[in-house]
């Protein structure tokens, strides 16, 4: 198909319900999938800077996630879910250790000398995460989800396409290349890399202010 012809068939697919809600529809899941890891990450990291133990403890676990190829998880996930819950889920376990490993990091790289002074003048816990944590953390996360929302959205429409889920992109993506219709097929990629850039645009835009505040915040 010609690029004159995508166009004009992305331009047919646009004017309809259902071409937005599909995307919708993948849209939230995915990206669910990809908050949820997030707050999952984060926690994990800080149980994991605070405790050796835990960080011991999830190190095989992360190592076994990273190691396993994404269609082994999707063939195990469909033995327990459905298929409209499969991208999510993927797009969740694919993204965790690659937001784990840099929240840790940024954690640990934390100036010691001001934890010490912290700790000397017995500043509260919730002003040491704000005023030392967060501008160590903010730089690490803000590249780890820049790397994971493109793998996340690539794993979740994957994992649409395997399960053939109904209202899905990648479920939209299995049908043209079933019906050998390219137009279709390069349509919906289109598509979908304009809604990752943008979702990424977004979530880094807000990810940016959320920080912000959260250091310059006076309580």
């Amino acid at each position: 198909a010609s690029p004159a012809a995508v166009l004009y068939r992305l331009g047919q697919l646009a004017v309809t319900a259902a071409f937005w809600q599909t995307a919708g529809w993948s849209a939230a899941r995915i990206f669910g999938g990809f908050l949820l890891s997030t707050l999952l990450a984060v926690l994990l990291a800080a149980l994991a800077a605070w405790k050796n133990g835990v960080g011991e403890l999830l190190a095989p676990l992360v190592a076994v996630i990273k190691a396993v190829p994404v269609a082994s998880f999707i063939v195990i996930a469909l033995l327990w879910l459905s298929s409209r819950r499969i991208s999510a889920f993927i797009a969740f376990l694919m993204v965790l250790p690659v937001l784990y490993a840099n929240a840790l990091q940024g954690i640990r790289e934390a100036d010691p000398q001001l934890l010490e002074m912290a700790r000397v003048f017995r500043l509260p816990g919730l002003r040491r995460v704000r005023c030392i944590i967060l501008p160590s953390l903010a730089p690490y996360l803000k590249s780890a989800c820049h790397v994971a929302l493109g793998l996340c959205w690539k794993a979740g429409v994957a994992a649409e396409v395997m399960a053939v889920a109904n209202r899905s992109v990648g479920g939209m993506l299995y049908d043209a290349k079933v019906y050998l219709e390219i137009s279709d097929l390069f349509a919906w990629t289109v598509l979908l890399v304009a809604v990752s850039i943008l979702f990424e645009k977004v979530f880094l835009r807000l990810l940016d202010l959320c920080m912000n505040r959260a250091i310059r915040w006076e309580g």
